[in-house]
Order: structure tokens, then C-alpha cells, then sequence
């Protein structure tokens, strides 16, 4: 099984993407890796790593020149860096070099070219960023995080098919609990978007429980959640910024605190690496582009070595699970017309 990492796309590549290649490789020892990169720099960089040959032969490089930093635009920076090592990626999954893309690039540009060079599996209209909230059971499945921010009902209708089908093979829960994202747990809250896409789901063959509030995505009510991209993206962002202001205020309190406090956070300190774990990226990969013809997983910028790691071992799963072919069995069981189900 090969899978290719896009070794130039973090905040501090390529260092954490070998890194992170070599830990996964080491543990699984049925991969392989294609890194897609400056290979001069990366051919460097894994001289200077100690690690037995039996991995080193496990990895390839293949050159990319050139780099989509996380400010470019990323229509733009597809069209006028066609050797950046996102797009060159994209080309070797699509020529079937490999089964799957993990990358920690702009998350802008490695969607536009996963869907302009990879393309959409069949009966998929539009493509969703998956990923995982932490919850009081377990892990809360969220779609969409940012693939696709203006949403017709049906886009949603296939978010949730898709969700419900990552929930079932990534998270292993059986016959996973769906809601929709709105502003009250009443059937009669929401707008206009969210009351058309409530009728549409209904149709479908998921479990779907009705609307979710924000709330219950950490209540762990349902299983799997669906909004749009807009807000699910400033959702996502605004997790972030809280879960670092709680660790933020923690550290300071302690720090600028006495020493019962010192005492007390030292005693703590399990509860609060199992808390920071919890809720950590690190611990979970990256988030799965669902709907896109091969896997594609997208880790954060600030990604370490161990979320590499993760995100590598997550693309196995994907594959293994065989979730691309389920997706598109259950999106053309639904056959979305004209806004309606036929």
C-alpha cells in the first residue's frame, strides 16, 4: 500500500513530515511512502535521520519545485504553481501511483486541486471536510468544516450519507445517530436552508434524530452533525481558539500561583494531559476530504510528527474500510434530483 504525504506543506516542512513518515513506517509495516517535495532538501533531510535501511527503502521522493504557501490564494496558486508539491501529488494519485493523499497544506488549495485533478467520486455534487469533535462519548463526527460554504439541501443531504459512512468505518459506531445542525432542537427552528434539508434527509435511509444544537456535538447526542462549510469552519476555528485559551490561562495560573497551587496543579497534571489529549488534533491526524475519488486527509499547518503520523495511519483505514466504494454505492442508492430524492 503507498500512500503519498505532501512533505512540503506544514509550517515547519519538511522536517515534521519525514519525521512524522518515519514514525508511521516504523510501526506499519505494510506502507510505503511517496514524498512529494524539493528532493534535493528532502534527500538531505533523511541522510541526516538514523533510521535502518528497511525504512529508507520504504520511502520515495519525487520533485516538486515548487511550494503553495498558506497565504496564496488557492485557485490561483494551482493555476501558476503547477509544480508545487500539493498538485504534483495529486497528478501521481490520479495516474494511480498511490491510494491515497495526506497533506498539511494550504487546506484551500489541496480541495482545488483534489477536485480538479483527482476529481469527485460519481453522483457526489460537492465535497466535505469531516473531522471529529471530542464529546462525553466518545468523539462527535462534524461535516462540513470548510470544503464547500454556500450549500443547497441536497448538499447536505450527501453530507450526511457521508458522514454517517466515516462515523460507521472510522469511528466503528453501528448504525451512527445523524442531526443537522441548527438553532433549536424543534423541528420548527431553523431557516429556510436547514428546514429543506431536514424534509430531504428524512427520506433517506440514516438514523437521523432531527436538529442538533450546538451544544450536543460535545454532549455527544448525536453521532454526526452537518452544517455548511461557512459555519462550520468558524465552529472549527473557534474550538481551536478556546480549547488553546484553557490551556493558555492553566499554564499562567500556575505559573504566576502559589505553591498549594503548584502542588495541586502537579497532582492534576494526569487529568490535564488526558483533558489536553482529548481534545488534541495530534491524537486524531487530520480531517478526511470526503467525496473526492481517492482519499484525501488534511492535517493542520501546525501539525508535529505524531499528527503525521496519525493522519498517514488514517489514510490506511480509509483504504482498508474501502469507504470510497461505500460512498458512492449509498450516494447513488439516494439519487438527489432537482433538490428532491427520486
Amino acid at each position: 500500500m503507498k500512500i503519498i504525504l505532501d512533505a512540503m506543506g506544514s509550517d515547519n516542512a519538511p522536517d515534521v513530515e519525514i519525521q512524522g513518515a518515519i514514525d508511521c513506517l516504523m510501526e506499519q509495516k505494510d506502507i510505503s511512502i511517496i514524498l512529494t517535495g524539493k528532493k534535493e532538501l528532502l534527500e538531505e533531510k533523511i541522510a541526516s535521520i538514523k533510521v535502518t535501511k528497511e525504512i529508507k527503502n520504504r520511502i520515495e521522493i519525487v520533485n516538486a519545485s515548487e511550494v503553495i504557501l498558506m497565504s496564496d490564494p488557492p485557485a490561483q496558486a494551482f493555476k501558476q504553481k503547477p509544480d508545487s508539491s500539493i498538485v504534483v501529488a495529486a497528478k501521481l494519485i490520479k495516474e494511480e501511483k498511490a491510494e491515497a493523499l495526506v497533506s498539511a497544506g494550504n487546506t484551500g488549495a489541496v480541495v482545488v486541486t483534489s477536485l480538479l485533478i483527482i476529481g469527485r467520486i460519481p453522483g457526489v455534487i460537492r465535497p466535505a471536510i469531516c473531522s471529529t469533535f471530542p464529546s462525553k462519548k466518545g468523539h462527535t463526527a462534524v461535516l462540513d468544516l470548510g470544503a464547500t460554504v454556500d450549500c443547497k439541501p441536497e448538499h447536505l443531504t450527501q453530507f450526511a450519507i457521508m458522514g454517517s459512512l466515516y462515523a460507521e468505518h472510522i469511528l466503528n459506531i453501528k448504525n451512527p445517530v445523524v442531526g443537522l445542525l441548527s438553532v433549536g432542537e424543534e423541528e420548527e427552528k431553523g431557516n429556510d436552508l436547514s428546514s429543506a434539508t431536514r424534509e430531504l434527509i428524512k427520506k433517506t435511509d440514516l438514523n437521523f434524530k432531527g436538529n442538533a444544537e450546538g451544544r450536543d456535538i460535545m454532549n455527544g447526542n448525536f453521532d454526526v452533525v452537518v452544517c455548511d462549510g461557512f459555519v462550520g469552519n468558524a465552529m472549527l476555528k473557534l474550538g481551536e481558539g478556546i480549547a488553546n485559551f484553557v490551556f493558555t490561562s492553566l499554564k499562567e495560573g500556575v505559573k504566576k500561583g502559589n505553591v498549594f497551587i503548584k502542588i495541586g496543579a502537579l497532582l492534576m497534571k494526569p487529568v490535564f494531559e488526558n483533558f489536553k489529549k482529548k481534545v488534541s488534533y495530534d491524537e486524531y491526524g487530520g480531517a478526511l476530504l470526503l467525496g473526492i475519488k481517492k482519499p484525501v486527509i488534511i492535517t493542520h499547518g501546525s501539525a508535529n510528527p505524531k499528527a503525521i503520523k496519525n493522519a498517514i495511519k488514517v489514510a490506511k483505514k480509509f483504504i482498508t474500510e474501502h469507504i470510497n466504494n461505500e460512498i458512492e454505492i449509498a450516494i447513488n442508492k439516494t439519487k438527489l434530483i432537482g433538490g428532491a430524492i427520486q
